[in-house]
């Protein structure tokens, strides 16, 4: 996935350098140059596509998604995490329209999603997996060619035949996990924008998990492809979401982007001199405190430079940066917000 961006900020800007050199422009004349392209192609990559506002559904007295705001941009990946219940599933319904929004809208490139075809460039992996009745994977392709012009036929038997399934035999003969494996190929081989995934790796055995990730990931470096993922285990969506929302009673509690959380918060180790408390380090904007014999954990806001330059001035005997898990970092998140993300999803 990151190689994917990598390589188009690359192409960009390789293509400002090819074409300075072609009009023999100045030193400074091709450095605009390649500012030009870059800032274009940010541009380019925080094009959103999918935007909710004021988004609520109720079912009778239920409120299963309420007044949700969020945007998901073109070419990330969006994690939605949350307990069962939380609205997930709900939200993902609107979002590919399925379900018609009590209040507020939900908006694929501009476009409103229920009822209208058109702006449905999409395929919805379901938790409960629909296939028509007695049917067998090469009939559900058949089926979907019809549905999507771009189907991929040829991938799709390629890659039912490296994950080792039978494309004649009836689906409602499989496990759990493999049918989730024939909807993620049908998913990839739609050659849809969008691929919303419920709880997708639910069911699915390690190999088979990353497996999924690294068709997701090529796919996204291919085309484009935005995967929005919903699933209440955080652990996995760590290394592929480029942004998570946290749900709770239908309400998106946190969302932010995993870069700016990574560099922005931070967790030291360290060893203080025998005469010092971890509450003496007032110039370290502390969120959470551990202390086990002699050995402090102290996670802390800040760049990674800021940090270790307010630890080194207290002078400890040791201290270390390390870096926070996607978990660690939501647990810090949310207890400053009241919580305890413990309780939600782990």
């Amino acid at each position: 996935m990151k190689a994917g961006i990598l390589q188009e900020w690359k192409g960009h800007f390789n293509s400002a350098v090819e074409e300075g050199i072609k009009v023999g422009v100045t030193a400074g004349e091709m450095k605009e140059m390649i500012d030009t392209a870059c800032r274009n192609h940010a541009m380019e990559r925080e094009r959103v596509m999918i935007e909710a506002v004021n988004l609520t559904k109720r079912f009778d007295d239920i409120v299963a998604v309420d007044h949700i705001s969020a945007t998901i941009r073109d070419g990330s990946v969006f994690g939605l995490i949350g307990t069962n219940g939380a609205g997930k599933s709900t939200f993902l319904r609107l979002a590919s329209g399925v379900l018609k929004p009590d209040q507020g809208c939900i908006t694929i490139d501009g476009h409103e999603v229920f009822e209208n075809i058109p702006a449905k460039a999409l395929f919805y992996i379901s938790d409960e997996q629909y296939f028509f009745n007695n049917t067998t994977p090469v009939e559900m392709m058949r089926y979907y060619s019809k549905v999507y012009q771009g189907f991929d036929e040829a991938r799709f038997h390629k890659l039912m035949g490296n994950f080792g399934l039978d494309e004649k035999r009836k689906i409602h003969t499989f496990s759990k996990g493999m049918k989730k494996q024939v909807s993620v190929i049908c998913g990839v081989c739609a050659g849809t924008d969008y691929l919303f995934c419920d709880e997708t790796f639910d069911g699915l055995d390690p190999v088979m998990r990353q497996a999924v990730k690294s068709i997701f990931a090529a796919d996204m470096e291919d085309r484009n492809l935005t995967p929005i993922i919903a699933s209440h285990n955080l652990r996995e969506l760590e290394d592929i979401c480029d942004h998570v929302g946290l749900l709770h009673k239908g309400g998106i509690l946190l969302s932010k982007d995993l870069d700016d959380m990574k560099l922005n918060i931070h967790k030291i180790q360290c060893v203080l001199k025998p005469d010092m408390k971890p509450e003496d380090l007032t110039s370290l904007d502390k969120v959470n405190v551990e202390q086990r014999g002699s050995l402090c954990t102290i996670t802390a806001r800040g760049s990674r430079g800021e940090v270790e330059a307010v630890m080194a001035s207290y002078e400890p005997v040791f201290f270390e940066c390390i870096p926070l898990s996607l978990e660690e970092i939501f647990i810090s998140e949310t207890e400053v917000a009241g919580y305890d993300i413990r309780k939600l999803i782990l």
